[in-house]
C-alpha cells in the first residue's frame, strides 16, 4: 500500500482523535442510526481526554454521513477542532471505533482502505468493446470501442461461392480483436489498473488476450460468465480477492528469503519491535509486513516529535537527546517512520500464521 496520502497527518503534532464508521447498511432507519452513532463516538473520544473542539468537529463529521450512500464507511483523523483527513473505506469497518492517542490510529487502514485492486472490465463482442472502471467504492464507464460492422456472422452454407465472405469474416473479427486490444493497452496506462477482467464467448476473448502486450498477460483474468449475468459480479469480486492474495503470499515469500542471511552474514528482513525500531530510526525499511491481530502490533513504544525518533524504552530516547516523548502503538508509529521515508506497508492478515513475521510485525529493509 502507497502510503503517500497520510502525510497530512504527520505535519501537525497531536493527540489525535481516529474514528471508524460503517456505511454499508441501508435502511429507512440509517439516518437515524448513524445520528447516534455520531453522539456515541464523540462521547466516546471525550471519555479518552479528547478536547470538546475535536469533539465537535468529529461529529460534524460523522452527522455529515447520515444520508451517505457510501458502499462501505470513512475513517476521520482529526485533531485541534479540525477534520485532516478523511479517507473512503473499501471495506467496512467490523464495529465502529474511536482513539484518541499522540498518534493517529492508521494501521486499520491497512486492510479498510488498501490494497484495493483497480479493474478494467471489457465487454467483448465481435463488433467492439466496452471498457468499465471498478474498485470497492464503485464503477464507471471509461470508454468503448467499435469495430468493423460488416461482415460480422458467417453464412451457414459450404457452398465455394461463400468462401470469400467466409473470410472477409475472419478479417473482421481479428480487426476488431486487435483494435479491442490497442485501445485496452492505453486504459490499462491511463488508469494503472491493476487487473483486465475480459467478459464475452469464449473466441472473442481469446483473441483479445492473444493481441495484448505480454506485459500486460500476467493481468489478465477471463471471467467464466458473461454479460448479463448475475454471476459476473461475484466473478469480479473473486478475482480481486485472489489479486489482493497473491500479492500478499508473494511479499511473504520475499519476506522469508531475505530474513535468513546472505553471504555476508547479514539478513535483507527483520522482525520483532526491537529490530524494527532500529531499522526505523535508520530509514533501512522499505516494506511494512503487518499482522494487525500480531500481539506486537499494539505493543507499545515510545516516540519523539519526529517520526524516526522511537525507542523500545523511554530511557533510550533521552540518551538519543530527546528531551520530549509519549507512548504510542507500535503498529501507527513504524507507519509514521514508513511515511516520511517514503515506505509501502501490507496487511498480512490472509496468510497463516506460522508464516507471518514472529509478533505480526516485519519489515523488507532497503539495505541490511
Amino acid at each position: 500500500m502507497d502510503l503517500a496520502f497520510l502525510n497530512p497527518l504527520y505535519e501537525h503534532p497531536g493527540p489525535w482523535a481516529s474514528v471508524y464508521v460503517g456505511t454499508s447498511r441501508h435502511t429507512e432507519d440509517t439516518p437515524h442510526e448513524r445520528h447516534l452513532t455520531a453522539r456515541a463516538l464523540s462521547r466516546e473520544l471525550a471519555g479518552q481526554g479528547a478536547d470538546d473542539a475535536t469533539c465537535r468537529a468529529v461529529r460534524g463529521a460523522l452527522e455529515e454521513l447520515e444520508h451517505s450512500s457510501e458502499p462501505h464507511g470513512r475513517a476521520i483523523f482529526a485533531r485541534a477542532g479540525e477534520v485532516v483527513l478523511d479517507p473512503a473505506l473499501a471495506r467496512a469497518p467490523l464495529r465502529d471505533s474511536a482513539h484518541w492517542a499522540p498518534l493517529p490510529h492508521t494501521a486499520p487502514l491497512l486492510e479498510l482502505a488498501g490494497e484495493d485492486p483497480v479493474c478494467v472490465v471489457v465487454y467483448v463482442d465481435r463488433r467492439g468493446a466496452a471498457f468499465e472502471l471498478r474498485t470497492a467504492l464503485g464503477r464507471q464507464d471509461v470508454g468503448t470501442v467499435t469495430g468493423r460492422q460488416h461482415p460480422i456472422h458467417r453464412t451457414s452454407t459450404v457452398d465455394w461461392s461463400e468462401r470469400h465472405f467466409q473470410l472477409k469474416v475472419e478479417n473482421t473479427w481479428e480487426h476488431n480483436a486487435a483494435e479491442i486490444a490497442d485501445a485496452l493497452t492505453v486504459c490499462q496506462e491511463e488508469t494503472r489498473a491493476d487487473l483486465l477482467i475480459l467478459v464475452g464467448d469464449d473466441r472473442e476473448r481469446r483473441s483479445v488476450h492473444d493481441r495484448l502486450p505480454r506485459r500486460l498477460h500476467d493481468l489478465v483474468v477471463e471471467a467464466p460468465h458473461g454479460t448479463g449475468s448475475r454471476l459476473l459480479d461475484e466473478d469480479v469480486e473473486r478475482a480481486r480477492e485472489e489479486h489482493v492474495r497473491q500479492r500478499a503470499v508473494r511479499e511473504l515469500e520475499r519476506f522469508l528469503a531475505a530474513r535468513e542471511p546472505g553471504g555476508e552474514g547479514r539478513a535483507g528482513a527483520v522482525e520483532g519491535v526491537p529490530a524494527l525500531v532500529e531499522a526505523a530510526r535508520e530509514h533501512r525499511i522499505d516494506e511494512l509486513l503487518i499482522r494487525p491481530d500480531g500481539p506486537d502490533a499494539h505493543r507499545e513504544v515510545w516516540i519523539g516529535e519526529d517520526a524516526d525518533q522511537l525507542a523500545v524504552r523511554r530511557t533510550d530516547l533521552k540518551i538519543l537527546g530527546e528531551q520530549h516523548s509519549w507512548p504510542a502503538r507500535a503498529d501507527d508509529a513504524l507507519i509514521r517512520c514508513a511515511v516520511a521515508t517514503g515506505a509501502g506497508a501490507l496487511s498480512v492478515t490472509p496468510a497463516p500464521e506460522d508464516q507471518t513475521p514472529a509478533g505480526g510485525l516485519g519489515a523488507l529493509l532497503r539495505w541490511p
